[in-house]
């Protein structure tokens, strides 16, 4: 088929740009998707998951965080839903769900919701090459994550502690939100939220996210401990 007579549904368009995307072809991904529009078919949650999913296995996530935003722009929100503090702890208390905190290993050790397993989505930056200390400069310059990277073994690590079935909360030290305000227009970013996306797209499908993280948590007065506790 040639691709000037390409006129397809949104379920084969969203095929082809997935399919595309996870065997590194991003620019035929590109022109499916520019058809798509063209032919009236509305991008939706689908289609960004498999953009996003793209530049995750190339370890692309700054790709991955402005498709993400742009989901947001555009109306199209994650199949992720937020929670209070309270309400995460009745839904583990009474439902079952299991936290699942992805701060870094050394602040949970420091304090975190008991019960609560953790996976940190960030972890220390471990080479030692020229660019990996320009890195660490770059990162204590600006206060951002300092001295850390993506960790690659975030999905598997889950996969062990965690089944698919699992309802999820997803906590951080801010936590983040996705609801629009006057002065954060497209909600505002986080570590949990994007580790809560990228469950979505690795096969969890009870996923929720901890709106103002461990530290609305500890505003509540709600239960903490630490690891010298346990």
């Amino acid at each position: 088929m040639g691709r000037e007579k390409i006129a397809l549904g949104l379920t084969v368009y969203n095929t082809f740009i997935s399919s595309l995307f996870k065997v590194g072809k991003k620019d035929e991904a590109y022109w499916i998707l520019e058809e798509m529009k063209i032919s009236g078919c509305k991008p939706h949650t689908v289609t960004y998951n498999a953009k996003i999913h793209g530049f995750c296995i190339e370890n692309d996530f700054d790709a991955a965080y402005k498709v993400l935003d742009h989901m947001v722009e555009e109306e199209c929100k994650p199949n992720v839903r937020s929670v209070d503090a309270k309400e995460a702890l009745r839904l583990q208390k009474e439902n079952n769900f299991v936290i699942l905190d992805v701060r870094p290993e050394a602040e949970f050790k420091e304090a975190h919701a008991p019960g609560a397993i953790n996976v940190q989505i960030y972890r220390l930056i471990k080479e030692w090459t020229a660019w990996d200390i320009a890195r660490r400069a770059a990162f204590a310059f600006f206060g951002i994550f300092a001295g850390t990277e993506e960790n690659p073994e975030f999905i598997p690590t889950v996969e062990s502690k965690i089944k698919k079935d699992a309802k999820i909360i997803v906590a951080c030290s801010t936590g983040g939100t996705m609801k629009p305000t006057q002065n954060l227009p497209e909600g505002q970013q986080s570590r949990s939220l994007i580790a809560a996306y990228l469950l979505v797209l690795n096969g969890y499908n009870n996923v929720y996210h901890l709106e103002g993280g461990l530290y609305s948590w500890s505003k509540e007065d709600l239960p903490i401990t630490s690891e010298e506790e346990e």
